[in-house]
């Protein structure tokens, strides 16, 4: 059972909701113009109105920055002026170049600090390999009395349903494959992880445990920073579609209805080297058993090896890359100086919001 107290506002009032307060677009991206240009496509044709748009762009290219320009000319010309942010400044497309690639992790690090100084209440955060439907902000307004973390369902780049598995194995460290797709008539279950391909967060959950960690480069950075939402605020997956998938991704389909999608050297790497990460979080956090999450560790590497087998076939360069992962991983865990993000804002108690219970 999940509790999640009383409720601060009438459904009605929920319902009528069609925008959200000084909403942020958080975009990462780098060399994928392209697709970035699809995505910014279709926030033009929102029907609610996003406050601002950073795009982090890892890149630094010209390209990029004329393309937000253009974003933002044509936003002002529909839309009219801005409200000012809490710099002055009322453009709504806000071009974040970075002079090094610093990953999704990095990007999106770096382009929620950029709107939270611009004075953002709530973050929307998505990569530029996606697209917005119309009605997006409308679905997600329903769910912002009630919950500090959101995550909307997605489609696939072929239409059909995206599957996420939202339950995070806090002892094991993996998400769960076993969560039901049935949302329930309710329409949301709680969530204990993130997406940041279409997660919403508020302003209070950046103050309370900070900035997404850039040390993970990539992978895994945004299912803790779910997980470590999740301990003081209430988190849900919800069904309202949001976003579709753009980019046709190899996959392996097991059983029509899970999907192993092709991967690159370096995320394999990754993806093992940050559970080192994800340890020492789990570890500030109380959740740490060894023997358990070293059974994650076995789960996952066999799940890495699977993918090898079934999709990518690049056995030469993908197995050193695991190993390399595995070790660094070990390298983080003894890394005595290593500290987690800080919070933004001192520690206060929110009346009216605890986390559920889990």
């Amino acid at each position: 059972m999940h509790s999640f107290g009383k409720q601060p506002q009438t459904s009605v009032a929920i319902a009528r909701r069609s925008n959200i307060d000084r909403l942020s677009i958080v975009i990462v991206t780098y060399k994928r113009q392209g697709l970035l240009r699809d995505l910014l496509d279709s926030i033009a044709s929102l029907a609610g109105k996003p406050w601002r748009i950073v795009v982090v762009d890892n890149e630094d290219s010209s390209d990029t920055a004329r393309m937000v320009d253009e974003l933002d000319s044509r936003l002002e010309a529909a839309w009219g002026p801005s409200d000012p942010d809490d710099r002055g400044g009322t453009r709504r497309a806000v071009y974040f170049p970075q002079a090094d690639n610093l990953g999704g992790a990095g990007g999106f690090s770096a382009g929620i600090r950029c709107a939270y100084g611009l004075g953002a209440r709530w973050f929307w955060l998505m990569d530029d390999d996606v697209t917005c439907e119309p009605d997006a902000i409308g679905k997600l307004a329903r769910w912002t009395g009630r919950f500090d973390v959101i995550q909307g369902s997605r489609l696939d780049f072929d239409g059909g349903a995206f599957y996420w598995m939202y339950r995070f194995i806090t002892p094991l460290g993996i998400p769960s494959p076993f969560a039901t797709s049935d949302l329930g008539p309710a329409g949301y279950r709680p969530t204990n992880q993130l997406c940041f391909e279409g997660g919403l967060v508020s302003r209070r959950v950046v103050d309370a445990i900070g900035l997404p960690d850039p040390r993970y480069f990539i992978y895994g950075d945004d299912a803790v920073y779910g997980y470590l939402a999740s301990k003081h605020f209430r988190t849900a997956v919800v069904a309202d579609v949001i976003l579709r998938r753009a980019r046709a991704i190899s996959s392996w389909d097991i059983a029509g209805k899970r999907q192993l999608n092709s991967t690159s050297d370096a995320t394999r790497y990754y993806i093992m080297r940050n559970r080192g990460y994800t340890a020492r979080y789990l570890r500030c956090n109380g959740d740490y058993h060894r023997v358990l999450y070293g059974i994650g560790t076995a789960a996952t590497l066999s799940k890495e090896l699977i993918r090898l087998v079934m999709v990518d076939r690049s056995f030469a360069t993908g197995i050193p890359a695991l190993i390399r992962g595995m070790r660094d991983a070990r390298k983080v865990y003894r890394d005595r100086s290593w500290k987690p993000m800080p919070p933004l804002a001192p520690k206060r108690r929110t009346a009216g919001h605890v986390a559920p219970v889990l």
